[in-house]
């Protein structure tokens, strides 16, 4: 079964040693193709309390399950619930376990229901894992709290069927849920990502839940053998695909990352540190034996005949039959590095289903903005409504790096953190480089897949060919907080020409 998050954050942030033995065993049930189980989760506020928790949601066969589970023992006295530690200490409880499960179960209908899923059913189930059968209580079924010998793949499979044949059917006059909705919105509402608070100028810590597109997709992808995630630059791509190869390898299945672009090591490895994931850049594939599962970031890099049959070899059972998910931005960043094919590219197409990213969570609004109306790119909808103006700097010559540098050093005098502030230097392919006063200077082609929060972008085109305007894209496409760009009046001419010539074909 899906985990989420992966089995390998829940051993690391769960208090619970019930719990993380139970994500264990949740983890190796198979016998429902679609379902997914969703760990530590906080419901919105409902009409019973402020606040309802759940340690584990489980979808099983088109049912939503919600599980509270109780470590150690639990006992009921004189009407009123214990929990009972390791050391044979009593400690009240708000209410019974039944109670709370109950009322989350009922907290997530609400929820979905608002938000039209439509009917479904959904049944609430207590697990003791440390005691070998349940306390009496009335108004409780037997199959809907599990003990001790009740925990094992077999029996737990069982129990969850048991408790799915027993749920209820829905009112005639009611739209019943699909499941294929319901994962998407469980998705939704309980896998976390990292988002931006521009006005912070930094990622948040907290998660957030996934936007729409993002619990599409990771529906999708785990559902899938073959996708093809489309988005634009900011999109969130990259965590995606991190968070989609977290889940493969937590199924036991082996992982490869790969990609074009040098810079993206840098943004892999700390996300997949400790994890049993591969990441391998594609020049060095060569080497690679074929996995369970490949993902490719930025892959409009590699829509070439020998980029994709190299790819073939690292994939078990083919490209054509095996599991694989691919990530490209449409705005076409190949011209970059790499290469881009049309025919290629239809060919993949067609074996794999499509689905697509289209809320920016990197760039402000102004940004996207600009990108939209001197390129005319999609990078989607601003996720990010506040934050600064483009900074446009006129330069009396040629915009270059010693300008953009002395610009930095007053960024840095107003508070930006100098490893937070880069150069990108357009006419550049050159591998990033430590300024003498300490910023990093570096070019379209490495900053590429990479986000920073200031970027100041110099050494616009004289020419802006399909390869230039693809390096000035991802140069202002960077940053997360601030974008300055340096120009010379005959820089904002041509930027100018180019906003009219893509007028007049569009």
């Amino acid at each position: 079964m899906i985990l989420v998050p992966a089995l390998a954050d829940i051993e690391q942030r769960a208090t619970s040693p019930a719990e993380r033995a139970f994500a264990r065993l949740l983890r190796d049930v198979v016998g429902d193709a679609d379902a997914v189980a969703f760990h530590s989760v906080d419901l919105r506020s409902h009409s019973y309390k402020q606040q309802a928790e759940a340690d584990f949601v489980v979808l099983w066969k088109g049912t939503v399950v919600v599980i509270e589970i109780k470590g150690g023992g639990v006992r009921r006295h004189d009407g009123i619930w214990y929990s009972v530690d390791r050391r044979g200490d009593w400690h009240k409880l708000i209410g019974s376990p039944m109670e709370q499960a109950r009322s989350a179960a009922f907290a997530l209908r609400d929820i979905l229901r608002e938000e039209g899923i439509g009917w479904f059913a959904h049944e609430s189930v207590v697990v003791t894992p440390d005691i070998d059968a349940p306390p009496h209580a009335v108004g409780w079924l037997p199959t809907h709290w599990l003990a001790r010998d009740d925990m094992t793949i077999a029996k737990l499979t069982a129990s969850l069927d048991a408790v799915v044949a027993g749920a209820r059917t829905p009112p005639s006059s009611q739209r019943r849920a699909r499941t294929s909705d319901l994962r998407t919105r469980l998705f939704g509402e309980f896998t976390r990502m990292p988002v931006i608070d521009a006005q912070r100028g930094a990622v948040i810590e907290e998660q957030t839940r996934a936007t729409a597109g993002q619990a599409r997709v990771l529906a999708a992808l785990a559902r899938n053998q073959r996708v093809l995630v489309f988005g634009g630059a900011g999109t969130g791509k990259s965590l995606v695909l991190v968070e989609a190869a977290k889940q493969e390898a937590d199924q036991g299945r082996s992982v490869l990352i790969t990609f074009r672009s040098p810079g993206l090591v840098q943004f892999f490895s700390p996300h997949i540190a400790d994890r049993d994931i591969d990441l391998v850049p594609f020049e060095n594939l060569a080497r690679v034996h074929p996995h369970d599962v490949v993902l490719v970031d930025e892959a409009q890099d590699l829509m070439t005949a020998e980029a994709m049959d190299r790819i073939d070899t690292v994939i078990d059972g083919g490209r054509a039959a095996g599991r694989w998910r691919m990530f490209l931005d449409p705005n076409n960043q190949a011209h970059v590095d790499g290469g881009y094919d049309e025919d290629v590219a239809a060919l993949v197409a067609d074996e794999a289903i499509s689905v697509d990213l289209d809320l920016n969570v990197r760039n402000t609004r102004a940004i996207v903005h600009v990108v939209q109306e001197y390129l005319g790119a999609d990078i989607g909808d601003p996720g990010i409504v506040h934050g600064e103006k483009v900074a446009w700097h006129t330069t009396p010559g040629d915009a270059s790096v010693a300008d953009a540098e002395a610009l930095a050093k007053e960024l840095l005098a107003d508070g930006a953190r100098r490893d937070q502030t880069w150069i990108i230097d357009v006419a550049s392919s050159d591998a990033p480089r430590t300024s003498a006063a300490g910023f990093t200077v570096t070019s379209p082609r490495y900053a590429k897949g990479l986000e920073v929060e200031h970027a100041l972008v110099c050494g616009l085109p004289v020419d802006f060919d399909r390869a230039s305007i693809a390096a000035f894209y991802v140069a202002v496409t960077r940053a997360r907080v601030s974008l300055h760009i340096l120009a010379s009046k005959d820089d904002k001419k041509r930027l100018q020409k180019l906003v009219r010539q893509r007028m007049v074909t569009e």
